[in-house]
């Protein structure tokens, strides 16, 4: 499977931004997809994190109310909708996949495939 990130860039406080990330090979294996973001000198981050059928949607508390997380699987990409963004939320955002069924889709470990990430960079 590889993973395909795009969408990143310089926007001002209060903007939006949505990132894609589009997947090709062994994508009908594919169930969770997830975003994770990494600033500088800190450590990956969950993000936001959607389930094959779209029944479940965790988001990490930081961006809870301001990011969406959706996925189209016929055109096998997943989405990021980011609002309101916020200085802090500047960081490398990848996205990853897994085929694994019942996985904890908030955890690093749990996907095998990452993409190569997209900047986001929010101006004050």
């Amino acid at each position: 499977v590889q993973l395909q990130a795009s969408g990143g860039g310089l926007v001002q406080a209060g903007g939006s931004l949505r990132l894609s990330c589009a997947a090709s090979g062994r994508t009908l294996s594919l169930h969770g997809m997830g975003w994770f973001r990494q600033a500088p000198g800190k450590a990956r981050e969950f993000v936001a994190a959607i389930s094959r059928n779209d029944d479940y949607t965790p988001y990490a508390d930081s961006v809870k109310g301001r990011f969406t997380i959706s996925r189209d699987n016929a055109k096998n990409t997943v989405y990021l909708q980011m609002n309101s963004l916020k200085p802090e939320d500047t960081a490398v955002y990848y996205c990853a996949a897994t085929d694994k069924m019942w996985a904890l889709l908030i955890r690093t470990d749990t996907y095998p495939w990452w993409g190569q990430g997209t900047l986001v960079t929010v101006s004050s």
